[in-house]
């Protein structure tokens, strides 16, 4: 490709690396200032809830987003006709998504009363994320990358505003952070109202496809039946992600204590901000490019996908070595010294770092249609063994057990994920 090619791209890539850095680095702040303004065992409750509320979260748009970038890079405008029919079955999603957490927090066997409130709190930032899929989705399809920038840092701006009132105020409890978090949730949803409802209007402005046609052929509205037959397997994989990345905070709070399930939420959050790098170049930037380049341009999708791989895995090595080596000054002078032994964990989890930078990259080799099943399934397969590592690690080696769980986990399921990009190969033009 020439310069004038890569320029546009690049700066793209460069706005939203940008926002998302400083999205991490908002909600990072928040999660000092709410882990030392509430302690070891109040954060942990409350980072434990969050990771509950989190994994039940992608159930309200049930990987929607994602299959409506691949219909509209497949189909280009006649997309249009899978809109309402997702819409409405997201909305029904979301309901059983929030009454899923109530039903919990009300009536879960394990939940205590402060856990219970907690969670009920809670409760409106699955409507808030829900929110913020959608209009990231439409933005995505645009290609209006300055509008998604900013539209990605206003719920860590938010939760950052959230941690700096609770720091000011003269008493502070997990009560306290779930409120705020919920009512900047609730807001977020509210501003995102004009965008949905050009959405369901039909008035976006799609890209790569040329100018909306005057005129299209009658376009047939599927079904219930035929959008979960096309879009299952997007929302199984949407709900099993976070059941994999956050499962070790949710149990160590039922199978050791709050305590260590603060201790692991830190890490767990210096890990999300550095995972949102790689996240960032696919998700955000490549990813309706790539759906429509596997249908239009395969010689193109290949060969970012070979390029994809080893810059990844070298930007992994190069981030997880200075993890490791930054972790022991930087957690307590941050976190203070009652999160000390958090660097301990990090040390641990660096060695994740090359391995999902990799697997973002491999991965995106199978999210065309014909892929999205074997992604299931190494997703579910991935997930079981997170589950049952952390079952059977945590009673016996409590917070370094759920360590040793999340690398092992990450390790099977990029093994996963390349041998079926291998099996795949057969397939690949250019």
């Amino acid at each position: 490709m020439s310069a004038s090619a890569w320029r546009p791209a690049a700066t793209a890539i460069s706005l939203l690396w940008l926002a998302t850095m400083a999205g991490a680095g908002m909600v990072f702040l928040a999660q000092v200032l709410l882990a030392r303004r509430l302690g070891p065992a109040e954060y942990g409750l409350f980072a434990s809830s969050l990771a509950t509320v989190t994994v039940v979260a992608p159930l309200a748009g049930f990987g929607l987003s994602q299959f409506r970038l691949r219909v509209y890079g497949a189909e280009g405008w006649a997309g249009d006709r899978w809109l309402k029919p997702s819409f409405r079955f997201s909305a029904w999603t979301c309901v059983l998504a929030v009454g899923g957490v109530v039903a919990w927090a009300l009536f879960g066997p394990v939940v205590d009363a402060d856990t219970r409130d907690t969670l009920l709190l809670l409760t409106p930032v699955i409507v808030g994320l829900f929110a913020v899929d959608l209009v990231g989705s439409k933005l995505r399809l645009e290609e209006r990358h300055s509008a998604l920038a900013l539209w990605q840092m206003l719920m860590s701006a938010g939760r950052l505003a959230v941690a700096a009132t609770l720091l000011a105020l003269p008493a502070a409890n997990a009560l306290g952070a779930a409120l705020g978090y919920g009512v900047v949730a609730l807001l977020i949803a509210a501003l995102a109202m004009p965008q949905l409802n050009a959405m369901w209007h039909g008035r976006m402005e799609l890209r790569g496809h040329g100018p909306r046609p005057t005129t299209l052929e009658p376009l047939v509205t599927p079904n219930v039946t035929q959008l979960w037959s096309q879009a299952w397997a997007y929302g199984v994989a949407a709900i099993l992600y976070p059941v994999f990345f956050q499962v070790s905070t949710v149990l160590l709070k039922y199978l050791s204590s709050n305590e260590d399930a603060g201790h692991y939420g830190v890490a767990l959050g210096v890990m999300t901000a550095i995972y949102l790098f790689p996240a960032t170049v696919y998700h955000k930037f490549l990813l309706s490019r790539l759906h429509r380049w596997a249908v239009h341009d395969r010689p193109r999708f290949w060969r970012v996908y070979r390029i994809g791989n080893l810059s990844m895995l070298g930007a992994g090595v190069i981030v997880g070595l200075l993890l490791a080596v930054a972790s022991p000054w930087a957690i307590p002078l941050a976190f203070g010294p009652a999160f000390a032994d958090v660097a301990t964990l990090l040390a641990v989890l660096a060695l994740c770092v090359p391995v999902r930078f990799l697997s973002t990259a491999v991965e995106a080799a199978l999210l065309t249609e014909s892929h999205m099943r074997y992604r299931v399934v190494s997703m579910l397969f991935a997930a079981v063994v997170a589950v049952a590592l952390n079952w059977w690690l945590i009673p016996r080696y409590g917070v370094m057990g759920a360590a040793w769980a999340t690398v092992a986990s990450e390790i099977l399921l990029l093994i996963a994920r390349w041998l079926g990009v291998r099996g795949f190969m057969p397939n690949r033009e250019g």
